[in-house]
């Protein structure tokens, strides 16, 4: 079985524009469920509104039986970072968003998790001459760097989202966060890769990940899907699901090992059962993969002779034979 986790957040009520959905739970409630939902261990916390006493947190995931996968800090519901945080122009305010990571890497030390995620999603713009593009990428460098230097044993990873809640985020594609690390120029930093911001950003997930895991920098995972123009944190597999596939083949092929993490929101669908969709399908593609020749695919690739590889694909993944 794969390390299967799951973003705590989603598992209590979740709102859009319109509607609320699902009923709130406290910490310990949305422990209990996650325990009863199959396929997983690990969750994703969201720090600290979500949670902040690590003693208390601590108990509850041994009580259920959990492990961390992450510690998401929450880089922007504050007043203060409605115009960004990490690169505001009020260096009080960066300074605080710093502090907040820093808090949270403090906090998944006294936990015991071992990475730090962070989507700076306050951090960008809506219109033309509305913002310094170097000044902004400088006070990225500046505090993502600063952030990062802390703690150095828990790592911080960037997770990039081309939009939401800024008309474009600074940073929104997987090269731009690479780019953003050779800048900071620290180990310590890596990339959180999430399937469906790849998807509506309009990149190839695998192709992402590929670029991420030829790279110095470490990366950590988010499964959804969309339909390529919203994050509709959809269940996998649902809307591209040979591009699920060509992902998971990828990170089969450099032997990812770390958690796969639901970043996926039920609204209409029963919690549990939304989940389990996640693990079932991923689980049984991970098993699938290793029934094919993957050596036969490669080489198949290799020739250039497209034709050939579908045939492949109709018969050893879809199964059509």
């Amino acid at each position: 079985m794969l390390k299967m986790a799951i973003i705590t957040g989603f598992l209590s009520r979740t709102k859009d524009r319109f509607h609320e959905y699902n009923e709130p739970l406290e910490l310990k409630q949305k422990f209990d469920l996650m325990s009863r939902i199959e396929g997983y261990d690990g969750v994703e916390v969201v720090f600290p509104y979500e949670v902040s006493d690590p003693d208390l947190t601590r108990t509850c995931l041994a009580e259920y039986g959990l492990k961390v996968a992450a510690v998401n800090v929450n880089v922007k519901a504050e007043p203060e970072f409605r115009n960004g945080g990490l690169t505001s122009t009020d260096k009080s305010v960066r300074a605080k968003a710093v502090e907040f990571i820093k808090h949270a890497k403090d906090f998944a030390a006294a936990l015991g998790a071992d990475k730090v995620t962070c989507c700076p999603l306050g951090d960008g713009y809506e219109f033309a001459f509305q913002y310094d593009y170097a000044l902004a990428w400088k006070h990225l460098v500046e505090t993502f760097g600063e952030a990062g230097e802390h703690r150095k044993e828990i790592p911080l990873f960037i997770e990039y989202k081309p939009s939401e809640t800024r008309g474009r985020c600074f940073v929104d594609t997987a090269a731009k966060a690479l780019c953003l690390l050779n800048d900071i120029q620290s180990g310590d930093i890596g990339v959180t890769l999430d399937f469906g911001h790849s998807l509506y950003g309009n990149e190839n997930p695998a192709e992402a990940l590929a670029l991420l895991a030829e790279s110095r920098y470490p990366y950590y995972i988010h499964i959804n899907d969309n339909d390529g123009r919203w994050d509709w944190d959809y269940f996998c597999g649902t809307k591209h699901f040979l591009e699920y596939v060509e992902f998971l083949y990828y990170l089969k092929t450099y032997g990812y090992d770390d958690y796969l993490t639901s970043d996926t929101s039920p609204t209409r669908w029963d919690i549990k059962g939304t989940f389990e969709v996640n693990s079932r399908i991923t689980n049984k593609i991970w098993a699938h993969l290793d029934q094919i020749d993957l050596n036969a695919l490669k080489g198949l690739m290799a020739r250039g002779d497209y034709l050939e590889t579908w045939k492949f694909i109709e018969t050893m993944i879809f199964s059509l034979k």
